[in-house]
């Protein structure tokens, strides 16, 4: 599990380094690929429900919520990501599994409501 986990983070990285995503702005300044590089811990979790979300992935996920909410829909979307193996179903539910209060509940991202 941990192999895989790696081979993840170290195949999201390479695809970030090799690729210029646009978010159309969703992430302010930051760039969607180091938002999205930011949430390597989340790998994991992002992609099987029933596996424990990392306290460094809610940690970023909180700060990623109370800074740029919108960003979090953009990377959860973006075609990197999917391409790491997130499944956006199953990472929408990573703010609740990590239990942040302030989460944007009922908010739409893409086809995805937030639980």
């Amino acid at each position: 599990m941990a192999s895989k986990a790696c081979f993840l983070i170290a195949q999201l990285i390479v695809y970030l380094l090799a690729t210029d995503v646009n978010a159309a702005g969703e992430c302010g300044k930051t760039p969607i690929r180091s938002a999205a590089l930011s949430l390597s811990p989340c790998l994991g979790a992002g992609g099987n429900a029933k596996a424990k979300v990392p306290p460094m992935c809610c940690t970023k996920v909180n700060a990623l919520i109370t800074t740029a909410p919108k960003c979090l829909c953009a990377v959860l979307l973006s075609p990197l990501a999917i391409k790491a193996g997130i499944k956006p179903a199953i990472a929408i539910s990573i703010p609740k599994r990590c239990n942040i209060k302030k989460r944007p509940v009922g908010k739409k991202c893409g086809r995805y409501i937030v639980p």
